[in-house]
């Protein structure tokens, strides 16, 4: 048997599972909120074209209106000012879309603060028990925060000082850019960052360290929860937009069982 048909197989009897990752798509999503004089992105929105009839009697369709950086997504390189000269969205090797993932777990910390920053002493201790982060694939940073999607305000987590979510300190998003094997990070949160991550120096550090040395983003993922922390296989799956610096994704992972 061919090793694509031992995986029809698996993925048949259950022996392997797809887990899906990705928030759905809707006018509610959650959506980063910049403040003034920054530009915002518009939320998510279908405008019907037809619906079985007069406009087209057999076939319902619609356009769909929405930013490249909206529900679960994927940052390119070019995403930031760092990767100006990096890949676009379209860019990124087809063979960089499926890679081994590693999730490490900070949900308990994260419910006791919400502006818990990931440091390189936690990554050092997961890889002291559960083995090195795998190379080229992605560090999934489970949070609990899927368990907020529903509620954008809950989500966004903003008093008056800004948005409360957690993320990673700089001197971490530095060494994942640098020294870490990944090539990708992937949230639950609304972006790669902090919520508090526009006061720090320099702002905006995983943006800015991860995609300046071309690695990839995934955010407002989900159910990372259902996945080991070490084994699982991640599919994302964004559009390949010509000049896009990012897009909504499909993301999957492969479990064994």
């Amino acid at each position: 048997m061919g090793v694509l048909q031992e995986l029809l197989s698996a993925l048949s009897s259950r022996r392997v599972e797809i887990v899906d990752l990705t928030a759905p798509l809707h006018s509610g999503t959650p959506i980063l909120q910049l403040p003034p004089p920054f530009a915002n992105t518009i939320p998510f929105s279908l405008s019907e074209i037809s619906r079985y009839d007069e406009r087209g009697p057999a076939w319902y369709w619609n356009d769909i209106h929405t930013g490249e950086h909206s529900g679960t997504h994927f940052d390119a390189p070019v995403h930031w000012v760092t990767g100006k000269d990096g890949e676009d969205v379209a860019q990124v090797p087809a063979a960089r879309l499926l890679a081994p993932a590693a999730v490490l777990d900070f949900s308990a910390e994260s419910a006791a603060d919400p502006d818990f920053l990931l440091e390189i002493d936690h990554v050092k201790a997961w890889e002291a028990e559960h083995g090195p982060l795998p190379e080229g694939g992605w560090l999934l940073y489970r949070t609990g925060w899927d368990a907020r999607s529903a509620d954008a305000e809950a989500f966004l987590n903003a008093d008056e000082h800004g948005p409360h979510t957690p993320g990673v300190s700089v001197e971490c998003a530095t060494w994942l850019a640098e020294e870490a094997p990944i090539i990708g990070f992937g949230t639950e949160t609304v972006g790669t960052d902090a919520g508090a991550a526009h006061s720090f120096d320099p702002p905006f550090p995983c943006h800015s360290f991860l995609l300046g040395a071309g690695k990839y983003g995934l955010t407002q993922l989900q159910n990372l929860a259902a996945l080991p922390p070490t084994g699982a296989v991640l599919l994302a799956s964004p559009l390949p937009i010509v000049g896009g610096s990012g897009s909504p994704a499909r993301v999957l992972a492969l479990v064994e069982r």
